[in-house]
């Protein structure tokens, strides 16, 4: 999947507001979240739009009314990349394949850039 960020900010912030009402809301604090958890969430999703958005979406949620899908575990990754569906990079290969799924070696390694994320 590709996702454009187009609004880190308001993201962001949306990402912030969840986690308070998590904290704040009667009840609704899990007995194994300390107010260090909080922070660190807050800090991760301030540095980074892709751990808010991660914070803001439940895998389980995704597929969990898709007929014959049982989710038995979910991660995340994120690279920032630049996307260009018509790009050449971009075509559909063979199933299985890399260039399938657009994906080339990064030499450098190197996640800063674009704006945009692939989850």
């Amino acid at each position: 999947m590709v996702l454009e960020i187009s609004d880190a900010d308001a993201l962001t912030g949306t990402a912030l507001e969840s986690i308070a009402a998590d904290f704040t809301a009667p009840g609704s604090t899990p007995a194994d979240e300390s107010p260090e958890e909080r922070t660190h969430a807050e800090e991760a999703v301030r540095e980074d739009a892709a751990e808010a958005l991660a914070s803001l979406i439940d895998p389980f949620d995704l597929v969990g009314q898709v007929p014959g899908v049982a989710l038995a575990q979910a991660s995340w990754s994120s690279e920032t990349i630049d996307y260009d569906p018509d790009a050449e990079d971009w075509a559909a290969g063979e199933d299985g394949d890399q260039e399938y799924y657009g994906i080339e070696d990064n030499e450098t390694d190197d996640e800063e850039g674009g704006g945009r994320t692939e989850r």
